[in-house]
């Protein structure tokens, strides 16, 4: 059993969670993700990278956004509480190395699995670019964490409330033009991923997208995360998550992330039944 040691709710449904993990927390580099089962009985492995990890303590930080189900029954843990199954570090690490500008794009929950590779590519020696981009203000996180490592924080919202209001093309745009870039790393919603791609590639920039797609067994057996790059077929799991940005095929992502939408909804309700039912029998 692996014992939740801390849990902060950083907006409205995206919750910050430490979990005791010693082996996980030693071993585990920028980029990498675990699975996670939040009950044996009930619910799917969920994938979540890594936000952070304190080797000392033993602990790793994951960050989520409780969206389905069993995000949902996650975020009503509380510390004391144990998940049954925390599974990693998976997936191939970020490349790691003294490059020159690196620009860190991420968006929303995005954000989260971009941390430690932003702070990873400062340790080296890079220029760090940080954009953070949300559609207000309130859904923004890890600002004071970016700041402390990046050499400059750029700030978005689609409606303005804080920073500027733009989509995070457009300052990544304005920084390929004004000086050489020798990466862009970008996370977040796929069809950011997408067009931080286009945005980037005129100007001749190597591009990383963190891919998160639908993910079973995390060992490349059962083939649910495939995707295709430069036209071949590609699991997350094993062959990433990290791939060339300018090979991903976007729009067949985003076609399989749908997939199982209808089958989301019927947990949800579900989920909605449950609880229902437990308040009324807490009540008699």
């Amino acid at each position: 059993m692996f014992p939740i040691l801390q849990k902060d709710q950083l907006s409205a449904d995206v919750y910050s969670m430490w979990i005791h993990a010693p082996l996980i927390a030693q071993e585990r580099q920028a980029g990498q993700f675990i699975i996670l089962q939040v009950d044996e009985q009930f619910g799917e492995r969920i994938p979540l990278t890594i936000a952070d990890a304190d080797p000392v303590k033993g602990a790793v930080r994951i960050i989520f956004q409780a969206v389905g189900a069993s995000t949902k029954r996650l975020a009503q843990l509380h510390p004391g509480d144990s998940l049954p199954v925390f599974l990693g570090p998976l997936g191939k690490p970020t490349h790691i190395e003294q490059k020159g500008t690196v620009v860190c794009v991420g968006g929303g929950i995005g954000v989260a699995p971009l941390h430690p590779i932003a702070q990873a590519m400062k340790r080296a020696g890079n220029k760090v670019i940080v954009i953070m981009g949300a559609r207000t203000k309130d859904l923004l996180i890890l600002e004071k964490e970016m700041a402390a490592i990046a050499d400059e924080l750029i700030l978005c919202t689609d409606d303005g409330s804080y920073g500027r209001k733009a989509l995070v093309t457009e300052p990544l745009k304005e920084v390929c033009e004004r000086e050489p870039v020798a990466e862009c790393v970008t996370i977040g919603p796929p069809i950011m991923m997408k067009f931080c791609a286009l945005t980037t590639k005129p100007y001749n920039v190597p591009t990383t997208a963190s891919l998160n797609s639908i993910m079973i067994d995390g060992t490349g057996m059962c083939g649910g995360c495939r995707v295709l790059v430069g036209g071949q077929i590609k699991f997350v799991c094993v062959d990433g998550p990290e791939f060339d940005a300018h090979q991903v095929d976007f729009d067949n992502l985003m076609k399989r992330n749908r997939a199982f939408a209808k089958r989301e909804r019927e947990d949800d309700c579900n989920l909605f039944k449950m609880a229902a039912a437990k308040t009324a029998e807490d009540n008699r």
